[in-house]
């Protein structure tokens, strides 16, 4: 059943993420149609055709390498200078590598337009219906992430915080490295080393009253008491079933860490129970959701003002210089296996995996969002960049009574267009084979 779990957490995800991109790539192609462009295609995915259907003057479609989608939006990139005034000609032989390239694209941008499509082309477009039209994919992603968040937060809510009690969560059955924590006991450890707690009879749901006479208020207070113990004796009082047993243990020294996560080791008393822990959280409406949303936000800027570096993390830990960070970045595949952890975790409520399943949609969806907002064609910020200078151009030509400046020629970007693209091609490349060689795991 664990398999078919795990692939239900990888169907599931692939699922919505791919349900997103579509939606993102309707974000671009509804205010495009409304402002009165021509949209020829839409589609999710890359590479070959699996599977298309013309509406109207549009294809939608789905195609075989799910890494991505795009629309088709007529009249994207200006004829430039050498048309003479007529927009159906494009120069096609430029002198220059780059005047090339820009020259080799506007004649793709343009050899299936017609003088029909004359009063319909993007670039014609007033800048705001520019901005509009670029911003919708994104805002959608974010929209996305907003009602899932939202969802999230206003009916299971979110753990901000925990609390320790002095009470048995669980009892450790044998004495193992420390490296080794919660792997299963041998026969011969069940038999030869079990812990202190497991010989002097602690049992799960116990609650510390005393140690050694001291009473107990706090679960830091009987861990200290533990770790100063040594070898020692120890006589502990616990509430069980409501009534006190008074049990005898012999506490071990053994090399721990002092601190959650910490490396350094240390030799301390150890009994072996684990602390039950009750998570603390709060629920919220849609401004406690923006406001959540918010300080993801600055993590998630943050993070992609480090993307290349931790790219690079990655790319080092794949050949074996370094360990992958938990907290590094992950592609979709690296998503994808998560979200079958996620489903094929044992010891999660389907409560918590539904929710930790939908946490992690949001998040790729915020992540997608902001993430091509970024002002640096190809992505949708680069157009909307571009836009916004049109506009800004403009208005001060009109304050200053200048000739207007006209449209702005993107094309002119495109050389910074294909370094871009080409860094997220190997960035992309890199995050997938470091999921694949090197995946982070949910206990990470």
């Amino acid at each position: 059943m664990t398999a078919l779990y795990y692939t239900i957490g990888v169907v599931v995800f692939a699922v919505a993420i791919m349900a997103s991109i579509g939606l993102h790539e309707f974000g671009h192609l509804i205010p495009a149609k409304k402002f009165g462009g021509k949209v020829t295609q839409w589609f999710v995915g890359f590479g070959p055709t699996v599977w298309s259907k013309k509406i109207g003057e549009t294809e939608y479609g789905i195609k075989a390498i799910p890494l991505g989608g795009y629309v088709k939006i007529v009249g994207m990139l200006p004829p430039g200078k050498g048309s003479d005034g007529d927009e159906t000609r494009v120069r096609k032989s430029n002198t220059g590598m780059f005047t090339q390239l820009i020259s080799d694209a506007r004649a793709a941008e343009w050899e299936h337009i017609g003088p029909e499509d004359r009063d319909r082309l993007f670039y014609k477009r007033a800048w705001w219906q520019k901005v509009v039209v670029m911003s919708g994919g994104p805002l959608v992603n974010i929209a996305i992430a907003f009602f899932l968040f939202w969802g999230i937060f206003a009916t299971v809510g979110q753990v901000v915080d925990a609390e320790v009690d002095p009470v048995v969560a669980e009892v450790v059955p044998c004495i193992v490295p420390a490296d080794e924590d919660g792997r299963v006991c041998t026969a011969e450890e069940l038999r030869d080393n079990p812990s202190p707690a497991a010989a002097a009879g602690l049992e799960a749901g116990d609650r510390f009253v005393s140690f050694n006479g001291e009473p107990v208020t706090s679960w830091e207070q009987v861990q200290e008491d533990i770790r100063a113990n040594d070898d020692g004796r120890a006589t502990i009082v616990v509430e069980r079933d409501g009534e006190q047993v008074v049990l005898e243990a012999t506490t071990s020294v053994q090399p721990r860490p002092l601190d959650a996560g910490s490396l350094e080791l240390t030799e301390v008393g150890f009994l072996g129970v684990l602390p039950e822990v009750r998570l603390i959280s709060e629920t919220g409406g849609p401004i406690y959701t923006v406001q959540q949303m918010g300080s993801m936000t600055v993590e998630v800027v943050k993070s992609l003002s480090e993307l290349p570096v931790k790219v690079y993390g990655v790319a080092r830990a794949i050949v074996g210089l370094e360990e992958r960070d938990p907290n590094g970045p992950v592609s979709v595949v690296g998503g994808g296996r998560l979200a079958g952890e996620v489903a094929a975790e044992e010891s999660f409520l389907l409560k918590d995996k539904v929710t930790t399943l939908v946490m992690l949609i949001a998040g790729f969806n915020l992540f997608i969002g902001l993430f091509n907002f970024i002002p640096l064609l190809p992505l949708d910020g680069g157009h909307i960049a571009g836009a916004l200078y049109e506009g800004l151009r403009r208005a001060w030509a009109r304050l200053r009574g200048a000739p207007d400046p006209g449209y702005v020629d993107v094309a002119r970007l495109l050389p910074i267009a294909y370094v871009m693209g080409l860094a997220l091609l190997v960035m992309g490349v890199v995050l997938i084979i470091g999921d694949i060689v090197v995946p982070l795991h949910l206990t990470s």
